[in-house]
């Protein structure tokens, strides 16, 4: 019978735990977006808001929020028009609505703030359009007490995720 040391077993284990990671067919990267080497420039053109309830300075936000999360998070040169990587957006809603109601109130105990913009994305380097997509991102939050004093922190809360989820689609195809 063959006799193996602790030492033994333990390097076989790791040899072999090598051998099914690498094995695998998904592979994850940290380094960053995907975004093509033939890509240099991007354009984000202004976000209209056109949602029945509308917040003020909405739309400024989104567009520099979307162009702001672009500049820190790629190689890519904003450009006024013609850029590589096409963003035109739109603010299609802006809500506010009861997420929970106190026990023996009329009242809303916590409340959703929810934004979605339909977004369309082109990239003018790759000709068969594979990469391009239209689509609607939605985000949310949660709050109590009204809305007024809040409103602004909330907004760019719920930017700052909606700007994550256009960037993580357009260039890292999530």
């Amino acid at each position: 019978m063959l006799k193996i040391k602790g030492a033994h077993i333990a390097f076989l284990i790791t040899v072999l735990f090598m051998f099914t990671i690498q094995g695998c067919g998904v592979r994850y990267s940290l380094g960053g977006s995907k975004i093509p080497e033939n890509m240099k420039t991007y354009t984000v053109t202004f976000f209209e808001n056109i949602s029945p309830m509308v917040s003020a300075t909405l739309s400024q936000s989104m567009t520099e929020g979307l162009k702001e999360r672009i500049r820190t998070q790629s190689r890519l040169s904003q450009v006024n028009q013609d850029g590589d990587a096409q963003f035109d957006g739109t603010i299609t809603s802006y809500s506010i609505t009861p997420a929970a109601v106190e026990a023996g109130s009329e009242m809303a105990a916590l409340n959703r703030l929810s934004i979605t913009v339909k977004v369309k994305y082109m990239n003018r380097k790759d000709d068969t359009g594979k990469s391009d997509f239209e689509e609607s991102f939605t985000q949310f939050k949660e709050f109590r007490g009204d809305v007024t004093s809040q409103e602004q922190t909330l907004n760019a809360e719920i930017v700052k995720m909606l700007t994550e989820d256009i960037f993580n689609k357009a260039f890292n195809n999530w």
